[in-house]
């Protein structure tokens, strides 16, 4: 049974006795098991001093009383936000229009005439307490909604916070910390950024099970590194962050870093493999760089980025001239990107001839730069650049549209046998959209996919052999050809290559370049090119330049070849000239 508390407020007492015995009855009740529990207060004054003991669900409050009166009292109730929500009945002799707007205007929720008729004080009373019943049901169920979401905003953020696979702190608790440590003023703070090399080939060679294993190993040892006080969070797939929170010697954290990238020589043991990994590190400190804790972050993994560069097992501690060298290379993205719009990329072409007779067979597609100012910019300014942005696959598609549309309008102008190279980025050869691209522009421009092949490198297809199987086989299916860019400096390994479905490899200039100086290298492109025939692929070696070059590789049997020798990449207008001065079936003469 429940009970709900009345205070009956005036400074009669006979008028109490008279609400108490109309309602304490159980016909005046507003359920059977309820019950009323009556107070009486005298006054405004007393029934404000004891409202902690009275508790009340229900006040009836007489209008006429000497000191605080019963508006007063009312709109003193109201004001008090633990018993605004009570509902308040003035029981008054007034009966005006005006005096009861006054009632209203301070705040009753209801009002009785008096003398005071049974019916209708049972009513009222009743009437009121179901609106006090409904508040406390709806205030229990916020309470209890309240709870529920801030147990579950507890979890969610225990979900932010802490990384699920490995158990280390989250990025996004790293950030709260530096942030809050970067407000402090920490002098002394410093940032260690650590990436593992080349770890999609984990995945992509014992599967993503095994790879989530060897990231909890890697967080075990990392661990093992963290000094008291600071903090380690898992960054990402593969990268890791430390806040270290007392960097007093720069000397002392250089030979920190150094011992944590000296953790991974060994070889991590995961069930019966032991998988050897390195890993870079770009190290930042708070007080050179900023106050914000995302440039501090961002000069942590900008100088991981050129550790990464310098080969694996690095590290990189981020300057002024590194600070200057990212400025410079925002600056260049920023241009990059305002090429892109401004359709300042444009495409040359050079020449690929057989090696046997000097005719040309086909041409490779390379992108140049005519910048509105400068000219036209050297390869080598912005390329990798371009590679490494979110520009490559646009500029790529680009790239491949225009040289499809410059084949088939050189096949339409009576060169039918000519082929056209393009090189894919590993990006683009990456890219979802791929496929669909290729058929888009080959419905676009009409150009029969027999000509077309596609230049691949070796780091591009390795990430993951059989995705790239797959993909390379549904070219294929385009009766598309492929190459091995760049062969012999990557990492591929014979059981994957005769399995690639390509038709061509590509010999790196860097062994035609020493060639005739070298015989390991040599012997090297003596083995390509056994190799190309064993697997009955044609193999072209580029950046041939000089006469003894193209003589020995001549006596090795080399098909093809491309390079200065023979001509420099040109604008589509001096091929038409080439092409019209030479043709297809006659020698190319040195244009370089």
């Amino acid at each position: 049974m429940s009970s709900f508390s009345l205070l009956v407020v005036d400074d009669q007492p006979a008028n109490f006795d008279v609400i108490e015995a109309l309602l304490d009855s159980p016909r005046s009740r507003l359920e059977p098991d309820h019950t009323y529990e009556f107070h009486y207060a005298n006054g405004g004054q007393s029934a404000l001093d004891g409202l902690a003991f009275t508790r009340p669900d229900l006040i009836l409050l007489d209008v006429m009383m000497p000191g605080i009166d019963g508006l007063e009292l009312c709109r003193r109730l109201k004001a008090m936000p633990e018993w605004s929500s009570v509902p308040i009945i003035m029981v008054t002799a007034l009966d005006s229009k005006q005096d009861l707007a006054r009632c209203l205007d301070a705040g009753a929720d209801d009002f009785i005439s008096k003398p005071i008729n049974r019916a209708e004080l049972v009513a009222r009373t009743r009437s009121m307490l179901r609106i006090r019943r409904q508040y406390l049901q709806l205030k229990d169920f916020n309470t209890r909604l309240e709870g529920l979401v801030n147990e579950r905003t507890a979890q969610l953020q225990r979900l932010l916070f802490v990384d699920t696979l490995t158990k280390l702190p989250s990025r996004a608790f790293l950030m709260q910390e530096l942030a809050a440590a970067c407000q402090d003023d920490h002098p002394q703070l410093a940032v260690a950024y650590l990436d593992c090399d080349a770890f999609k080939r984990v995945n992509g060679a014992f599967g993503h099970a095994v790879g989530d294993q060897l990231l909890v190993a890697i967080a075990e040892r990392l661990r093992g590194q963290l000094r008291p006080g600071d903090l380690l969070a898992r960054m990402g797939e593969d990268e890791f962050c430390f806040v270290l929170f007392h960097a007093f010697d720069p000397e002392a954290i250089e030979r920190w870093v150094e011992a944590t990238l000296e953790t991974f020589l060994s070889p991590f043991i995961i069930g019966a493999l032991q998988i050897p990994i390195t890993a870079c590190v770009g190290l930042a400190v708070g007080m050179q760089v900023s106050s914000s804790a995302e440039a501090i972050l961002q000069a942590a993994d900008t100088a991981m980025y050129k550790a990464k560069q310098q080969g694996k097992g690095s590290y990189k501690v981020f300057d002024t001239a590194l600070h200057l060298a990212t400025l410079d290379r925002l600056i260049l993205e920023t241009d990059l990107h305002r090429a892109l719009e401004r359709d300042e990329f444009v495409n040359y072409y050079q020449p690929i001839v057989r090696i046997s007779s000097r005719e040309i067979v086909g041409f490779e597609a390379l992108v140049r730069w005519r910048h509105p100012s400068r000219g036209l910019v050297s390869p080598d300014a912005f390329i990798p650049c371009l590679e490494d942005s979110s520009l490559v696959v646009p500029a790529g598609r680009l790239i491949l549209r225009r040289a499809c549309q410059q084949l088939r309008l050189w096949h339409e102008q009576g060169w039918p046998g000519l082929t056209m190279s393009v090189n894919l980025s590993a990006q683009q050869f990456g890219s979802k959209s791929l496929l669909n691209d290729i058929d888009d522009i080959l419905a676009e421009t009409g150009l029969n996919p027999v000509s077309l092949k596609l230049e691949i490198t070796e780091t591009a297809v390795m990430g993951d052999p059989e995705a790239a199987t797959l993909l390379m086989e549904k070219i294929r299916q385009r009766n598309i050809q492929l190459s091995i860019d760049d062969f012999g400096t990557g990492y591929s390994s014979l059981y994957y290559l005769h399995r690639f479905p390509i038709d061509n490899l590509k010999i790196d200039r860097s062994f035609v370049d020493q060639v005739e100086h070298s015989s390991r290298n040599q012997k090297i492109v003596e083995t390509i090119l056994t190799l190309g025939k064993e697997l009955g692929l044609a193999v072209i070696a580029e950046g041939i330049e000089t006469e003894q070059q193209l003589a020995l590789l001549k006596g090795l049997d080399c098909e093809f070849g491309q390079g200065f020798l023979f001509s420099c990449p040109l604008p589509p207008a001096e091929i038409d000239l080439l092409l019209k001065a030479t043709g297809t079936g006659r020698p190319l003469i040195q244009l370089c």
